[in-house]
């Protein structure tokens, strides 16, 4: 699953706005110990799924691109928008930027949200956002589909509970501000009218 997600990196809209206090499987106890047993099962699952591996900007290091930290689960970097190239044929479809946060295929160009709980993230989302948005695989749980190559039929699988604890792990993160560019349709993406 880790190679999975490394592969098909998850360009994740998930959120970061709180998750109501002790909320988890038990269901709501209102004390303190069950919230931080929530976050720490959300650390857990964000960091074995690799949500990092595509939300956190690769910088070069000395041994080649490295994750960026400073601007961990921020998504791609504000201001870099990209173009797909020309279509390509044969088994090489689909394709990334340097930074590990932009991909673009058939389906355009797209880019790692920012998962941080800055307004320019995940900040004005709800808990309830975030379950419909991995559920049905719409930005903010009824917006724009999500694109490739985030892999939300997979988070789709897990429990609400498991959501509700990354959810509530997103939001415990410092906030990073960065606007990550829009998603570019096929034809936007390669320039056409």
């Amino acid at each position: 699953m880790r190679i999975l997600s490394a592969a098909f990196p998850a360009a994740l809209v998930m959120v970061a706005v709180g998750v109501p206090m002790g909320v988890q499987a038990g269901g709501p106890t209102g004390d303190a110990s069950s919230s931080q047993t929530s976050v720490a099962r959300g650390a857990y699952l964000v960091n074995t799924i690799g949500c990092a591996d595509c939300h956190t900007p690769f910088k070069a290091g000395p041994n080649g691109p490295e994750p960026d930290f400073s601007r961990g689960l921020s998504g791609h970097p504000q201001g870099q928008v990209l173009r797909a190239p020309a279509a390509s044929k044969g088994p090489w479809i689909w394709g990334g930027s340097g930074t590990n946060t932009a991909f673009w295929g058939p389906w355009g160009v797209s880019y790692a949200a920012n998962l941080t709980p800055d307004a320019t993230g995940l900040g004005h989302w709800t808990p309830e956002q975030f379950v419909q948005a991995m559920r049905n695989g719409k930005h903010a749980g009824t917006g724009r589909p999500i694109a490739p190559p985030m892999p939300w039929q997979h988070f789709a699988q897990l429990t609400d509970a498991d959501l509700q604890a990354m959810f509530a792990y997103l939001k415990s993160q410092p906030p990073v501000r960065n606007a990550v560019p829009d998603y570019q349709p096929p034809a936007a993406a390669a320039g056409k009218p």
